[in-house]
């Protein structure tokens, strides 16, 4: 009966704590959590307003990219962002940008959230179209001079998309049932 009691008094002091909660820190205001939701959907969605081509792309590269990635992303201390055309299914199978993303907005996303490495989330969203582009056009994907923005960047058609299956929404909704 005394540890029935015992057990009774834990679970009554559990749920006292859990509706008081510990007090730490603020409530984030509205504002505070839009500047963190930055996510881009594979068809656009979220991406902001600005643009880039490679030609504006190749110095930003060498500024932020270059020292991690090598020259026109070949690799350096960092993943090669070049090149790997048909080697996913091989044995030694190269993930780059071009031979592996799904999509364009991804390598966008993927950029505006963690590069460059030192200082995250410090590059203009016209450097991260221009970077993306630039990475785009060194595999092959686009031209040089092609802008790349909210509009045309989903449009653009990768490599490797057709290899990918979505988790979600459920196979039977992608098909528009």
């Amino acid at each position: 009966m005394r540890s029935l009691t015992a057990v009774a008094a834990a679970a009554l002091a559990a749920v006292v704590l859990a509706q008081e909660g510990p007090e730490l820190g603020v409530e984030a205001t509205p504002e505070q959590v839009s500047e963190w939701e930055i996510s881009i959907e594979p068809d656009g969605e979220g991406l902001p307003p600005g643009s880039g081509t490679a030609l504006e792309g190749e110095p930003v590269y060498t500024l932020y990219c270059f020292s991690c990635h090598g020259t026109e992303g070949q690799g350096l201390l960092n993943d090669v962002l070049v090149g790997g055309h048909g080697t996913l299914d091989g044995p030694a199978p190269l993930k780059t940008v071009g031979s592996f993303w799904p999509y364009a907005t991804t390598v966008f996303d993927y950029i505006r959230r963690t590069m460059p490495y030192q200082e995250p989330q410090s590059l203009s969203d016209d450097q991260v179209y221009a970077l993306t582009a630039y990475l785009l056009f060194l595999n092959g994907i686009v031209g040089e001079d092609e802008a790349m923005n909210a509009r045309t960047l989903p449009e653009v058609r990768m490599p490797n998309r057709d290899n990918f299956i979505l988790a979600w929404p459920p196979p039977e909704k992608q098909s528009g049932e």
